[in-house]
């Protein structure tokens, strides 16, 4: 079953980013459902609903944080890229990490894209609008019929 209700899955813990965040995104009214995830636990149960034959939520693009509680956010990444049903969704890493370390990890994993969150509101709002603007208009994403 194809999912296109969730166009992007939030996964971030600090509330400050969180509101940030969405408020960056409805700015410009360019996608209709966002789900947030509070922790990486929270991330892979959205994800993978279906493995008691519910079906998990398949979003355009994941955006997620890797200092996450409870499950890391490289270990969410790594589920994400292992995984058949999800390996196809594009996943933006967005931390304040700028350590070389977390960025090869991070591809090394399959991460799409890396971005490290800028501090003043108004560069955090352009970072996430063109991000936006790139994954939901500009990318073409393959049919999530095999998803």
């Amino acid at each position: 079953m194809e999912n296109k209700e969730v166009e992007i899955l939030l996964v971030e813990d600090s509330e400050a980013d969180i509101e940030m965040t969405l408020h960056s995104l409805r700015e410009y009214n360019l996608c209709n459902t966002i789900r947030v995830a509070r922790d990486g636990r929270e991330a892979l149960d959205m994800l993978f609903a279906g493995r008691d034959g519910a079906e998990g939520i398949r979003p355009r693009v994941v955006l997620l944080d890797l200092k996450l509680p409870k499950v890391s956010g490289h270990e969410v990444l790594r589920r994400i890229k292992s995984d058949e049903k999800t390996k196809g969704i594009p996943v933006v890493i967005m931390t304040s990490s700028g350590q070389q370390a977390d960025i090869e990890r991070c591809y090394e994993l399959g991460a799409n894209s890396y971005v490290v969150k800028p501090i003043g509101f108004e560069d955090f709002s352009r970072v996430v609008k063109e991000l936006k603007l790139y994954w939901l208009v500009v990318n073409e994403a393959p049919s999530q019929k095999d998803q």
